[in-house]
């Protein structure tokens, strides 16, 4: 499991997230989300530990502190939602569209 790390600096580096989370255990990976359009950070990461006990250890220390001028949020990453699995249609839902006959009834 990771944690989810929010509230981030738009200056934060892997390198500074790794070693504040390292005070709590070893590290096993940190990933921060880069933006697609602007290339920019999105002021969010990831934070993997090596085991559930120092996991629990950093959320508790570090959820709610200050660091870089920001109020961090950190917990329990939650599973990534499928957004192609929605009740929302996109195709063929148009009904009878194809016989708009622009507002007149031609009877």
């Amino acid at each position: 499991m990771s944690i989810y790390v929010g509230n981030l600096s738009y200056e934060v580096t892997q390198e500074d997230l790794n070693a504040v989370f390292a005070e709590y255990g070893s590290v096993k990976r940190v990933q921060l989300p880069m933006d697609r359009e602007t290339g920019r950070l999105r002021g969010f990461g990831f934070v993997e530990m090596g085991t559930d006990a120092e996991e629990s250890a950093a959320i508790e220390a570090l959820d709610g502190a200050e660091w870089m001028g920001r109020d961090l949020k950190v917990n329990k990453a939650r599973p990534r939602e499928d957004k192609g699995s929605g009740s929302f249609n996109r195709g063929n839902g148009g009904g009878n569209r194809g016989n708009y006959s622009g507002g007149r009834s031609r009877y």
